[in-house]
């Protein structure tokens, strides 16, 4: 399944979603940009940053090894 939606539309901010069942990968996008993905407090996590170190989206790695709780992570 992937959805992909960049931009603005009627005041609202939109992202990108992209799940990769066999991958075991979820990714989400704020906005399309340059950028690296660099490593968070949450092993699962990692952020997507540019070159000021603005958030622009992150990955979710073994997506079903959080089937049991709640993730939270500061970006």
């Amino acid at each position: 399944m992937a959805k992909r939606v960049y931009g603005k539309s009627s005041g609202r901010s939109n992202v990108k979603l992209w799940f990769d069942k066999e991958g075991d990968y979820l990714e989400v996008m704020f906005e399309r940009s340059p950028g690296y993905f660099r490593e968070t407090s949450n092993p699962h996590v990692m952020e997507k940053v540019d070159e000021k170190g603005n958030v622009l989206g992150f990955s979710v790695m073994r997506v079903s090894a959080l089937h049991d709780v709640p993730m939270e992570v500061a970006l």
